[in-house]
């Protein structure tokens, strides 16, 4: 897929969509060339090292590739300013719990506004049928051997999803807390979600991911009595990364604090061509 992390995927992205619908098509697939003004987007090949290794070249090989990503970005951005969406990239190691804080999130929040769900996993349409099942739109991406998403994936996820002006788009993103902090996909904010399950030492593990966050959620409170995890510790470590950070804490499952959620959600606009800030 990319030389900077080293993933490559012979199959390709697949792009699909799954019908709100009962009784209709599971899954119908989707490839599209470019839009928002952009040339369709092939990744480029991976860098070729040669003995002894070339690191130059290979440096320049996955910077080429970072700057064509942004670039793609940027569009993304500006065609989501122009249809006042708000997208949010969120991001996680898997197990998190992101996909049922987004399925609690859908059924408090589609009377009042448009919200529609990307789904980035290497394999499996398991998350889209949880989110299928609230009744939002989505689509599925599936990476292959690819540990993130990307700006171009996003490009051609928007397009097969149409969201409707002035919708919120979730981008659950594939999971892991290294690959996807590296790439900006033109969201208008990004959410680290981690667990209280996972221990509170991820900031110091992963800081190129909680260096990128704009906003931190530690869910699963309702297990804290039974786990060993320190908030203010990891409060502590992720804003000596990105100082003034905000961080709620809350449980999908028992809705506990998830006003300060919606909260949040609401106070968000659509950023015009503005890239976000990128991790130190």
């Amino acid at each position: 897929m990319c030389a900077t992390c080293g993933c490559d995927d012979p199959a390709g992205t697949r792009v699909s969509v799954l019908h709100s619908h009962v009784g209709g098509d599971a899954a119908a697939a989707h490839d599209h060339p470019g839009q928002h003004g952009e040339p369709g987007h092939a990744h480029e090949a991976p860098a070729v090292r040669v003995e002894p290794p070339d690191h130059h070249r290979t440096v320049v090989i996955e910077r080429q590739i970072l700057d064509r990503n942004d670039a793609l970005a940027q569009a993304n951005r500006r065609w989501l300013a122009g249809r006042r969406i708000v997208a949010l990239n969120m991001m996680s190691s898997p197990g998190s719990g992101k996909t049922t804080l987004l399925q609690r999130t859908i059924g408090e929040l589609r009377d009042a506004r448009p919200v529609a769900v990307i789904e980035g996993d290497q394999e499996t349409h398991l998350d889209a049928e949880r989110i299928r099942s609230t009744g939002a739109p989505v689509v599925q991406i599936n990476t292959g051997a690819g540990c993130h998403l990307d700006a171009e994936m996003l490009r051609r996820g928007l397009e097969a999803l149409d969201p409707a002006e002035d919708s919120i788009v979730f981008v659950e993103n594939v999971g892991n807390l290294v690959c996807p902090a590296l790439f900006d996909l033109g969201e208008t904010a990004r959410v680290v979600v981690i667990s209280v399950t996972e221990g509170d030492d991820k900031p110091r593990k992963y800081p190129h991911m909680f260096s990128a966050a704009d906003l931190i959620v530690i869910n699963k409170t309702d297990l804290l009595p039974y786990v060993d995890f320190d908030v203010d510790r990891l409060t502590t470590d992720a804003r000596a990364l990105r100082p003034g950070v905000e961080v709620l804490t809350l449980s999908a499952r028992t809705g506990e604090n998830l006003d300060a959620w919606y909260a949040w959600l609401a106070n968000l606009q659509p950023v015009n061509g503005l890239a976000l800030s990128q991790p130190m």
